[in-house]
């Protein structure tokens, strides 16, 4: 048997926190570690390496569902890579969809705050953009009377 960790060691040696190595444990991603003759939990090399497996997918956002995926596909030397690819895959478009949704952001909150340097608030375009439900933001310029 190899070296035993503590919790604390763990998360000191993954930069994970110890509350979320608990909430992995709870969520199936890690498995239940050994505990003591006292309960305290204790973790092996094979957790660490798991553990530093699953905060880098989670850095690069994958959901807890392809989390277990990918360890489950990873536990099958003989499995098919196309499957890991495929979720990584499904991952990029889903992370590019949302940069497109940003990007549409970004364009909306730039033309928003440009329509209006400063002023009363009863006469704020900001505001009146943001109380509007749909439609395009009032074509009002910085300069307007309405914005002085």
């Amino acid at each position: 048997m190899g070296k035993r960790l503590s919790i604390g060691d763990l998360a000191s040696a993954t930069g994970v926190k110890v509350n979320t190595i608990r909430f992995y444990e709870g969520a199936g991603v890690l498995p239940q570690p050994s505990r003591t003759a006292s309960g305290q939990r204790t973790y092996e090399v094979e957790d660490l390496k798991r553990l530093r497996f699953v905060r880098r997918t989670r850095e690069l956002g994958f959901n807890l569902d392809e989390v277990r995926s990918l360890l489950d596909l990873s536990g099958d030397q003989e499995g098919d890579c196309a499957e890991v690819n495929a979720i990584a895959v499904s991952h990029l478009r889903a992370v590019e969809i949302k940069i497109e949704r940003l990007s549409l952001l970004r364009e909306e909150l730039a033309r928003m705050t440009e329509i209006c340097a400063g002023g009363r608030v009863a006469h704020c375009q900001v505001l009146e953009v943001l109380g509007n439900e749909a439609g395009p933001p009032p074509t009002h310029r910085q300069g307007s009377p309405d914005c002085e």
